[in-house]
């Protein structure tokens, strides 16, 4: 298979929430959603694929002091220079063509003293949109072409221990057609109807509160946000965790984010162990999955601050989010005694890939282990971003998924009337009508089908007509008359 990018565009689109969602140092209230095009050749056959993702405050620099605006700013120019570095690049398989992109773009962001997570973000948008691209000229959808491993992915050229081996050695032979929706607890979210002012009230046919949600979804795996402070987390978990026993069913399973809140494993060794003591946590912590990301990007993989994991043997499953900004990344994590990492696509689909099968080769080797890659989110939505991560969830055979876009968005209200319709036809298994007639998720039992998304090249497979929203241009004059206020 030869590729050719010939070139790429972006295309925004602001967005507001429906409820401000408060992760970490940030609370989010607005944001950009980019959608990046690239035109390119498969094997002489022109084809066209589109990626998405919202630009969010505060999370691929977790900078406390840089101003919005120029975060949004430096997004936009990490998916610029990714889109300048593609342009005309030739490759025998999507994966070289990923490969001398994502070392490009790296050159290019260390030269430029960018975070590598920043860096990347942008090599994930072309290569989201070449993937859908491939799969479109190819006439097969993603799943297939992993599995028939199309892409031409060399796992030993990545890690040594995957020589000789290739996704479909160590993958799911079939994508999962249903996941469970770990639905997120921001630390701004209301937990009962009660906690909700009138003038915070919503009116938009979604549940809007924890036990709420609930009792409308079936939920019952969750994602529970820390603040860091003992105090104020206590007291807030066991009121998370009263409303969970009372309305999920018995099996219900929850992971908590720590937000990057740690510095040192004594730290955090000693905030677990107030969380546990006297706090009636007993029964609850036997549900719990795993501890996302407790220690800050700068130290989390330094020995020198989280090594000694294995003097701590009753520690909780830890595993890495942010910090996952390299190929390198998991295996240093796992040589520190992580339990494993994230899956977004906003970090890379290849390198995703990558992480799952050496996760898969140890779990072959040693059957016992229990290493973990989790699917994460950012308040991912449709109509293309949410489609193409669960797509690639399904694929590598992830089956609890943090959501939480369909609970701080207002489903697919803010598209225009043609966006709701080819979302309604093209996956009536993954969102239904609203009250108001708009898309929103179609959660059941704590579920959701994703078996159209299979079906697809890409989990979209319908044409998204990316000119109905601003280009980079227009957005930036209209951003500039508005008062430079993103």
């Amino acid at each position: 298979m030869n590729i050719h990018i010939r070139h790429g565009d972006v295309f925004l689109l602001d967005l507001r929430t429906r409820l401000p969602f408060k992760y970490g140092i940030a609370t989010m209230t607005k944001t950009p959603h980019a959608f990046v095009r690239v035109h390119l050749h498969v094997d002489g056959k022109s084809s066209v694929g589109i990626a998405a993702d919202h630009l969010p405050p505060k999370w691929f620099t977790k900078d406390p002091v840089k101003p919005i605006d120029e975060e949004i700013d430096e997004m936009l120019r990490v998916i610029t220079r990714a889109l300048e570095l593609a342009t005309n690049l030739r490759a025998p398989s999507p994966f070289d063509a990923w490969r001398r992109l994502n070392e490009a773009q790296a050159d290019w962001g260390r030269g430029e003293r960018l975070p590598t997570l920043l860096t990347q973000f942008g090599t994930s948008l072309v290569e989201r949109a070449m993937i859908e691209a491939v799969c479109r000229a190819s006439g097969q959808t993603f799943a297939r072409m992993l599995a028939t491993n199309q892409l031409g992915i060399r796992l030993g050229e990545i890690h040594a221990a995957l020589e000789g081996l290739t996704p479909p050695d160590l993958l799911p032979q079939q994508p999962v057609t249903r996941v469970v929706v770990r639905h997120t607890v921001g630390m701004a979210d209301p937990l009962v109807d009660a906690d909700i002012g009138p003038a915070e009230r919503l009116d938009d046919g979604l549940p809007q509160s924890l036990d709420a949600c609930i009792q409308a979804y079936g939920l019952r795996h969750f994602k529970i946000k820390l603040s860091g402070a003992i105090e104020s987390d206590v007291e807030r978990l066991r009121r998370v965790a009263g409303v969970i026993e009372m309305h999920a069913p018995a099996d219900y399973a929850f992971s908590l984010d720590g937000n990057e809140q740690f510095r040192t494993l004594a730290d955090f060794r000693a905030f677990w162990d107030a969380l546990g003591r006297g706090a009636g946590f007993g029964r609850f912590f036997k549900h719990l999955l795993f501890v996302e990301q407790p220690f800050h990007r700068d130290v989390a993989l330094r020995p020198d601050a989280v090594g000694g994991m294995a003097d701590w043997p009753d520690r909780p499953p830890l595993i890495i989010d942010e910090s996952d900004g390299e190929i390198e990344s998991l295996p240093q994590a796992l040589r520190l005694g992580y339990g494993g990492t994230s899956h977004k696509n906003c970090k890379g689909v290849f390198k995703g890939i990558l992480n799952a099968c050496l996760l898969a080769q140890i779990r072959r080797e040693r059957p016992d282990s229990s290493v973990i890659l989790s699917g994460e989110d950012l308040a991912n939505i449709g109509p293309v971003a949410l489609l193409q991560d669960l797509t690639v969830c399904a694929a590598l055979g992830i089956t609890s998924v943090e959501r939480n876009g369909h609970h701080y968005f207002a489903g697919l209200s803010m598209f225009s009337e043609e966006v709701q319709q080819q979302v309604l036809q093209a996956h009536s298994d993954l969102y239904r009508p609203s009250r108001d007639g708009w898309p929103t998720l179609a959660i059941q039992d704590g579920g959701l089908s994703i078996q159209s998304l299979l079906s697809a090249p890409f989990g979209v497979g319908f044409p998204l007509r990316v000119e109905q929203f601003h280009t980079m241009e227009a957005w930036r004059s209209a951003r500039v008359a508005r008062g430079n206020s993103a």
